[in-house]
């Protein structure tokens, strides 16, 4: 397998809602996309991210801790959330480097198809839920910027974008 390119903020793609995935086979694409999310000392990475339009992102909360436990998500449903808000830094491999205070759902239920085709349910949360909740928004076309404050979003993003022009 190999390490994809991992596109970054402003890339116009990032902020497009992704397609249905379907009956697609996209095992080759998600061997990659773990390749590329351990590369880069992630824990979770989208489709999107790689330039691939499609609903599906992969993660695994536990690797750096321990074991890998790897989890694949396509065509992912939010089914419930639980609305205890809890605020933590956040940081995103297509904005490396900028860690951002976002407010998540404590906890979340998803529905979601596996690479076999088999559609499963889950509660997660601590850490699972809140990557799946960030890794989410990127098939909505949304970064973590757009989950705080205008304004604080815009003291972060200009030092940031200046330092990469």
């Amino acid at each position: 397998m190999s390490v994809l390119p991992i596109l970054t903020w402003p890339d116009k793609r990032l902020t497009q809602r992704c397609d249905h995935v379907g009956h697609e086979d996209l095992r080759p694409l998600i061997a990659d996309m773990f390749d590329t999310m351990y590369a880069a000392k992630g824990r979770g990475l989208a489709a999107p991210q790689v330039g691939v339009m499609k609903r599906l992102f992969v993660f695994d909360t536990t690797w750096k801790e321990g074991d890998k436990a790897p989890m694949i998500m396509i065509d992912p449903v939010v089914i419930a959330c639980e609305r205890v808000p809890v605020v933590m830094e956040e940081m995103c491999l297509s904005i490396p480097g900028l860690a951002v205070p976002v407010e998540r759902h404590k906890a979340v239920t998803m529905q979601w198809t596996d690479a076999t085709g088999d559609i499963h349910m889950g509660d997660f949360d601590g850490a699972e839920a809140r990557v799946i909740q960030h890794e989410f928004d990127h098939l909505n076309g949304l970064l973590h910027f757009d989950r705080i404050d205008p304004a604080l979003r815009d003291a972060l993003e200009k030092p940031w974008l200046a330092a990469r022009a």
